[in-house]
C-alpha cells in the first residue's frame, strides 16, 4: 500500500510495493483489452504501462497514493494491482482516497478483488486512520459494482468523467460502517 515499507498478506494475495522488474509481467497483463475495457475499451500499449509503473514507483512513497502490486501467493506471480490511491483524475470528489483493483482476466471470478479490497480497506481504516474510502466505476462494469457491494460500500453519488463524459457511480464506506460490518 502507498507509503508502507512492508506488505499486506491475505490468504491468497501478497499486496506489496512496486518494483522496476514488474514492468514485463505488468505489460502483458495491461495489454489484455479486458483489463482496461473500463474506461478505455482497449489494452494498454507498452509505453502506457511503462508510464503507469513509473507513476506508481513515485506515488507509493506517499501514504494512500498508489495501489499495491498484487501477487498470487501460491506462485509469486504478479497478477495486477489492488489498493488505495487518490483519484486525482476526478477532482470533484477530492480530498478522497479510493480503493481499486485491476487483475489479469485469468484471475477473475475467484473473489480475489474482494479479498484484496477488504485488506486494503482494513489497512486504510486501521493503519492510516481514514474516515472514509470511496470507489468509482462505470455502471456497465457490473463485476466491480458487485465487489463494492461485497465489501460494504454503498452508492452515494452519480457523476460523469470530466474528460470523457462517461457515467460514473461513486460508492463509499465510512470507518464506522466498516467497523460495524467487520465486528457484527
Amino acid at each position: 500500500m502507498g507509503g508502507v515499507a512492508g506488505e499486506i498478506l491475505t490468504p491468497r494475495l501478497r499486496l506489496r510495493r512496486w518494483r522496476q522488474d514488474d514492468l514485463g509481467p505488468l505489460t502483458a497483463i495491461f495489454a489484455e483489452p479486458e483489463v482496461w475495457r473500463f474506461p478505455f475499451g482497449r489494452g494498454f500499449t507498452p509505453d502506457e504501462t511503462e508510464g503507469f509503473l513509473a507513476r506508481r514507483l513515485v506515488a507509493q512513497d506517499r501514504e494512500g497514493s498508489s495501489p499495491a502490486a498484487a501477487e498470487d501467493r501460491e506462485t509469486g506471480r504478479l497478477i495486477g494491482y489492488v489498493g488505495l490511491s487518490v483519484p486525482e483524475w476526478l477532482p470533484e470528489v477530492l480530498p478522497a482516497v479510493e480503493v481499486g483493483w485491476r487483475l489479469a482476466p485469468s484471475f477473475w471470478g475467484r473473489g480475489l478483488a474482494t479479498e484484496g479490497a477488504r485488506a486494503a480497506l482494513d489497512h486504510g481504516f486501521t493503519e492510516m486512520g481514514l474516515s472514509e474510502v470511496i470507489s468509482v466505476y462505470e455502471p456497465e462494469n457490473v463485476a466491480s459494482g458487485r465487489v463494492m457491494a461485497r465489501v460494504g460500500m454503498r452508492l452515494v453519488r452519480e457523476t460523469r468523467h470530466p474528460a470523457s463524459g462517461l457515467a460514473l457511480l461513486i460508492h463509499r464506506v465510512t470507518r464506522h460502517e466498516w467497523e460495524n460490518r467487520t465486528t457484527a
